[in-house]
């Protein structure tokens, strides 16, 4: 497939290198080009303007969050130009306001459009193993489909409604943060009784948490290890106030979500918002003087 490729951060740059490796004819394009010029090294055709990349049987994009996406595709006039029937994939995380925005303004373009947000930090984009939640209309999500193939290890359909795909995203990574705050919450809790945070968690995720984002993050704990950063902290406290928008918007109560964000708020006063946001463990430490 003739395909454009639009943001080539740690995720996108691996997905490209993946679609070339499967042999789609891949147009990139970055605001910055340095990414852009490893990926033409490996075959990727680098364009000058974002507006080349809409062009072709289908556009994907990975941009950080809703202001990257605002920049790059609604605010210079990018969709107006782009030719009718072309599908856009947007798998980045972003507020479910700007989800119905996004379907409503492809439709209105007369552009096909699926919201495909992953599950994954970029060592599973380099090995293909991401799970992408899609939703959208089902002649836009058939013509992706052989793309999140090469990209993942499994599509999750999630409907038509491209929110849909977003605001399980934005659950899922609720949930992770969740996990983070608990686990160290409860190292800091066994480590004032003499029981090394590594040895409460290699327990617990040997037995009751034996799951990957227990055993992920739990090591990190356990290691103190969170540099580098496969998801930098201060894009754990975007995620968490999406989800309290998200929760706003329907009236729904998120009270642990509030509580999370006040802990990634410490860590980031802290010096920690360039850290793996496993570093919200940090934050139990300090308040149990440990």
């Amino acid at each position: 497939m003739d395909i454009g490729f639009i943001g080539l951060g740690a995720m996108g740059s691996a997905m490209v290198a993946n679609l070339l490796k499967a042999g789609h004819r891949v147009r990139v394009w970055n605001r910055s080009p340095g990414a852009a010029q490893t990926l033409a090294e490996q075959g990727a055709t680098v364009v000058g303007r974002v507006q080349d990349a809409f062009a072709g049987d289908a556009v994907l994009s990975m941009l950080a969050d809703d202001r990257a996406v605002r920049a790059v595709l609604l605010d210079n006039g990018v969709l107006d130009g782009a030719p009718v029937g072309l599908v856009h994939a947007n798998m980045a995380t972003i507020s479910v306001a700007l989800a119905q925005e996004l379907a409503e303004r492809h439709a209105a373009l007369g552009l096909g459009y699926v919201a495909a947000p992953v599950f994954g930090r970029p060592d599973a984009a380099a090995a293909a193993r991401l799970n992408i939640l899609a939703a959208g209309a089902p002649a836009a999500r058939g013509r992706v489909q052989p793309l999140f193939e090469v990209l993942g290890q499994k599509t999750w359909p999630l409907g038509d409604d491209p929110v849909r795909a977003n605001v399980v995203k934005i659950a899922g990574n609720f949930m992770i943060a969740s996990a983070i705050e608990s686990m160290g919450e409860a190292a800091a809790l066994t480590a004032s009784y003499g029981v090394a945070a590594g040895d409460l968690l290699e327990i617990l995720t040997n037995t009751l948490f034996a799951a990957p984002v227990y055993k992920g993050y739990g090591g990190q704990i356990a290691e103190s290890r969170y540099e580098p950063a496969g998801f930098k902290l201060t894009l754990g406290l975007k995620d968490v106030r999406l989800a309290l928008e998200a929760g706003e918007g329907r009236a729904v109560p998120l009270p642990l979500a509030s509580l999370l964000r006040d802990g990634f708020l410490d860590a980031i006063a802290h010096g920690d918002g360039a850290k793996d946001w496993a570093a919200l463990a940090r934050v139990a430490q300090r308040r149990a003087g440990n």
